[in-house]
Formats: C-alpha cells, sequence, structure tokens
C-alpha cells in the first residue's frame, strides 16, 4: 500500500437489539482472509452489518497509490452511505482475517431505515461518529509526531479490535496491520514507521511479525502517543 493515506477506527453502530432488524432482512455470510466484501466504483447493492472478524477499507489513486481509510469491527455496518444516495462504492473492503456478518439488500435496507426511525436514528448515529473521528484524524495529522500517531493508532487498534496473544506473553495483543498499513493510516513514510516500531521494540512495547504487531505494553504505548 501506498504512504498516501490516512484513516481511524470506530465504534460498533448498534447494540444487539437494534441489530435484530437487519438480521431478520438479511442472509449470513462469510468471508476468508483477503476476500473483497465490496468493491470501489462498483454499484452498492446491498450492506452488510459485520458480526466477527476485521476489514480494511481501502482507496485507490490515479498515481497506484492506495489509503487506507479505515479498519471496521464486529457490530459496524459497511455500505450504508452509497446504498442511501445511490452512488458507486467508495472504497473497496477487504478481510483482514476470517470475518462473518450479514448481508442486506440494498432495497430492503432502505425500506427498515424509512419505517424504523430507531434503527434509522442508530445508522445517523454511526455516520456522525465516523466523520468527528475524521475530523479528530484530520487535526490530529498535523499537531502530533509520527511516533505519536503511530503509538496512538496502534493503542486504538489493540483495544477495539485487537486479539488476545498469550504465546507472547500474557497480557499481549495482536493487531493484523503491516508497516504499510501502518503508514497509510497515519500520513507517514513507511521508513518512518519501521523507525518509530524499532524505537518500540527497543522499549519492549511492540513486537513485529508476519502481516501483524503485538501490543507488549499498552499503558507504555499510551504514554507514547500523549494519552
Amino acid at each position: 500500500m501506498g504512504r498516501c493515506g490516512r484513516g481511524g477506527s470506530e465504534g460498533a453502530f448498534f447494540s444487539p437489539g437494534e441489530a435484530e432488524p437487519l438480521r431478520e432482512a438479511g442472509h449470513p455470510r462469510g468471508w476468508g482472509r483477503g476476500e473483497v466484501l465490496m468493491r470501489e466504483g462498483e454499484e452498492a447493492r446491498f450492506v452488510v452489518l459485520l458480526t466477527a472478524g476485521l476489514v480494511k477499507a481501502t482507496v485507490d489513486s490515479a498515481n497506484g497509490c492506495t489509503s487506507l481509510l479505515a479498519l471496521r469491527g464486529p457490530g459496524e455496518l459497511l455500505g450504508e452511505l452509497t446504498c442511501v444516495d445511490g452512488g458507486p462504492r467508495g472504497a473497496t473492503v477487504t478481510a483482514m482475517r476470517r470475518s462473518e456478518g450479514v448481508v442486506v439488500a440494498a432495497d430492503a435496507f432502505l425500506r427498515l431505515l424509512e419505517r424504523d426511525a430507531g434503527l434509522c436514528l442508530s445508522v445517523l448515529r454511526g455516520v456522525v461518529g465516523r466523520l468527528r473521528d475524521s475530523d479528530v484524524l484530520r487535526a490530529e495529522q498535523g499537531a502530533r509526531t509520527t511516533r505519536a500517531r503511530v503509538a496512538g493508532l496502534l493503542v486504538k487498534l489493540a483495544v477495539q479490535y485487537g486479539s488476545a496473544a498469550p504465546e507472547i506473553l500474557p497480557d499481549a495483543v495482536s493487531v493484523q496491520v503491516n508497516q504499510r498499513e501502518l503508514a497509510a493510516a497515519t500520513g507517514a513514510s513507511r521508513e518512518s514507521v519501521v523507525r518509530c516500531l524499532r524505537a518500540m521494540q527497543q522499549e519492549g512495547l511492540v513486537a513485529t511479525g508476519r502481516g501483524r504487531t503485538v501490543v507488549l505494553d499498552l499503558a507504555g504505548l499510551r504514554r507514547w502517543a500523549g494519552e
């Protein structure tokens, strides 16, 4: 992936009860690691309520650069904006590990929004939360050092989307994100991210492996992030 992007992560759209109408209107499906759920530029024919796993949203630019926009996890809705406005998909969504979800046809999704005010409000709150998070990230982009941005992103990903890695340390948390993706998500060069990770490793904060970063000391990373 290229170095010209930025990204973030958000919490779940719904409580289990609020999501029930979507579950009833759709059908379950699974995706293997690396499988595309939605492709940039395609017609929006469905939304996905993610119930398990982790996916990434990316955008390709004309110069060949791929920007990481966001990571999404269980409880989040995918593809809702383009279903509402009828435009083409704005990003490609790819499974980063085995993922599961409920697929709801676009017309069924729109009918649900029209007749279920509670569901419509939940979707709106989720969209507003993503916009607010995007504004915060944009402000942080110029105000924080690369080290702080990388540390802050790893903290967020570990807390929201990480998986336990007891084979390394009892409290270790594995994040399925590689160096290129960290660079794209923080607006830094890959070389800068590599230097940051090397310094973090020397301090015993993280360990790196093939396609993942393992957080060893969450409290220490928070200090590096200035939190």
